[in-house]
């Protein structure tokens, strides 16, 4: 089997040796040593798998997923990481990573994951003629309760302007839908939109990240780093959970709001970008004002235009819509055909208050096409939430249960151990210790 693979790596030696592993399989390889040059050799040249390192000098790897992914859905994207840094690959499955590789394992497990990778890419080309366009912009907006409706329109009201918008809400209401949403009903829909979550890094790694490095700026700088608010440069930068940024970097956001400059990491000169700012918080801002975790002066700033997103308990209307628009998200990725829907399903989804909200259905959507039975949904797909559901099974105890439920899972993902610690939320370590367990490796 041929196939064109493109490698992105910033360490050269290693990207020269994967390029001659590969290419003695008679693959056709390109290499990239940074995110921009990989971008314009995706619009150059044809692939099929893309091996990209989880940290490069001008991107995140865990975003760069995203963007390639969105471009160009026939793709498999298989990423690099250092040993540190698993969590950071697990989380980019999400972003539809097909699955990772660890730096310094033994190469002889980067053929067997290509071919893997390849066959799935066949897949996505037959599936790609039947699926439907993905929605964009506010079509990705789903729901016809009043509540949604409002904040949808004073959302599509404040794309067509360049001010500073905050969503608030709690965890799970769809906030960087919205964001996304915005950028796209914008001027700048042409440029980035770039996203990162404040309470996913340290203070240290947190402003490296935003606002980019010069090499030796601190141990372990050992290149110069575009920043996000460069890379957002005419476009929009998207920072989700400001409430946990530190207060120190703050003060340093306030100034490029108001100014436009900032300064790298480690230099001495301005730099400038023109970026659109939309934040987004689950907290409640004014409180943390009062507590001195949060400026005053940038909350105003931020609080151009405040959208508030309704919880899925206050839209409960919205339910079987959201409900079947993952239903059929997850049956085309399964290649699932004569689905039926019990009505007790809906009835049972109902029930629920929905406190992770729509991020905690779109789970138990998932989760219940993985536990059905004879390709129906009915309330026992939903173990978590029905009280009708009574397990199958000679024994009744939790290590029994736990074993069949892995199995399920794993059937479900074709036996991609990432995916399914990913939907059984562990970490990877956790599930395969667990099959160490349960003797399934």
């Amino acid at each position: 089997m041929s196939g064109n693979i493109l490698i992105i790596d910033d360490e050269i030696k290693l990207l020269k040796l994967l390029g001659m592993i590969l290419s003695q399989e008679n693959f056709n390889v390109k290499e990239a040593s940074t995110g921009r040059s990989a971008m314009t050799m995706l619009e150059q040249f044809e692939f099929d798998v893309v091996l990209c390192d989880v940290r490069l000098p001008d991107a995140f790897g865990i975003e760069l997923v995203r963007s390639i992914k969105t471009k160009y859905p026939h793709l498999e994207i298989i990423l690099m990481t250092a040993f540190g840094n698993i969590t950071d690959a697990v989380q980019a499955m999400k972003n539809g990573a097909y699955d990772y590789l660890v730096k310094g394992d033994d190469n002889e497990k980067i053929i067997p994951l290509v071919y893997k990778a390849l066959e799935k890419v066949k897949e996505n080309r037959t599936r790609i003629g039947q699926k439907p366009a993905v929605s964009k912009g506010f079509g990705q907006i789903i729901g016809t309760s009043p509540l949604i409706l409002q904040s949808k329109k004073l959302a599509e009201k404040v794309a067509l302007t360049d001010a500073a918008v905050l969503l608030t809400g709690e965890t799970g209401t769809g906030k960087e839908v919205f964001a996304n949403a915005i950028h796209e009903g914008s001027d700048r829909k042409k440029n980035n939109f770039v996203a990162i979550n404040c309470s996913a890094f340290s203070k240290e790694i947190l402003e490296s990240e935003l606002f980019g490095h010069k090499q030796g700026a601190f141990t372990g700088a050992v290149k110069d780093k575009k920043g996000l608010i460069e890379e957002a440069n005419g476009g929009t930068l998207f920072l989700d959970e400001i409430g946990e940024m530190p207060i120190e970097l703050q003060a340093k956001l306030l100034r490029v709001l108001e100014t436009g400059e900032f300064i790298k990491m480690g230099e001495t000169k301005l730099s400038r970008s023109d970026f659109r700012l939309i934040a987004a918080t689950n907290r409640e801002l004014e409180n943390e004002i009062k507590q001195g975790h949060f400026r005053e002066d940038l909350y105003f700033r931020l609080n151009v235009f405040e959208i508030h997103l309704p919880p899925l308990r206050e839209r409960k209307e919205d339910l079987k819509i959201l409900a079947k628009n993952f239903i059929d998200i997850f049956s085309r990725k399964l290649h699932l055909s004569n689905l039926q829907v019990n009505p007790d399903y809906y009835k049972t989804l109902e029930k629920n208050d929905w406190k992770g909200n729509i991020r905690e259905l779109r789970n138990a959507v998932e989760r219940s096409l993985i536990l059905m039975e004879n390709n129906m949904l009915d309330a026992e797909s939903l173990p978590h939430y029905s009280d009708k559901a009574v397990p199958e099974s000679d024994s009744l105890s939790m290590r029994s249960l736990e074993k069949i439920h892995i199995l399920k899972v794993l059937q479900y993902t074709k036996g991609n151990k990432a995916e399914a610690a990913r939907l059984l939320e562990i970490g990877i370590a956790t599930l395969y210790r667990k099959l160490e367990e349960y003797e399934l490796r």
